[in-house]
């Protein structure tokens, strides 16, 4: 199964896919993850990549799909993939159709986990008082200014490619507010499994 997971930060993308990683065998493909391993395996698109991260700007449209065009081609991809943090924009998702095509793939749905935003700031305070509770490291960004400016930057530019995705009839929406488990089985539902 092949699937991508939209919705803003703390819409608990991670927990969902995570958990569909473990039921479906199949790989979680994160753009980060991915750029860190194609710089560190010295691929011809890493050290692009590398290059323009060394000059502190941000990574192309073209260098990402690269990376994924390579990534889907793993042997670990074969029977699906789940797609987090990409694509990010509409010229992202046009090339990632356009990818797919021409390796005779298609998306089986896109998961967008819609959310009340104006409870994602209180849901963001609980995770990092939760991690500080346990000892765990707290993610730098995970502080009121920073989300607040994240969930500004999804709605400008994320927040579009749900439209793309619906136009193209494979946008399949999920109240993410639910408890983790309804949200759980309302993907299991919409997915079939």
């Amino acid at each position: 199964m092949r699937l991508v997971f939209l919705g803003p930060p703390g819409a608990g993308k991670g927990t969902q896919s995570a958990r569909l990683v473990e039921k479906l065998g199949v790989p979680q493909l994160s753009t980060g993850d991915m750029l860190r391993a194609a710089v560190s395996a010295g691929s011809p698109i890493g050290l692009r990549a590398k290059a323009i991260m060394d000059a502190g700007q941000l990574v192309s449209d073209e260098v990402v799909v690269g990376i994924i065009d390579q990534r889907i081609d793993a042997p670990d991809c074969a029977t699906g993939f789940i797609l987090d943090g990409f694509p990010r924009t509409v010229a992202q998702a046009e090339a990632l159709r356009v990818m797919l095509a021409n390796k005779g793939l298609k998306l089986d749905a896109v998961i967008e986990l819609a959310v009340d935003e104006t409870m994602l700031v209180d849901r963001m305070r609980k995770r990092v008082e939760e991690a500080l509770a346990a000892g765990k490291e707290v993610r730098a960004d995970d502080n009121p200014e920073s989300f607040k400016t994240r969930l500004e930057t999804y709605r400008a530019q994320t927040a579009p490619v749900s439209a793309y995705f619906s136009e193209l009839g494979k946008l399949v929406s999920i109240d993410g507010m639910m408890p983790i488990d309804e949200v759980t089985a309302a993907i299991d539902d919409a997915l079939g499994l």
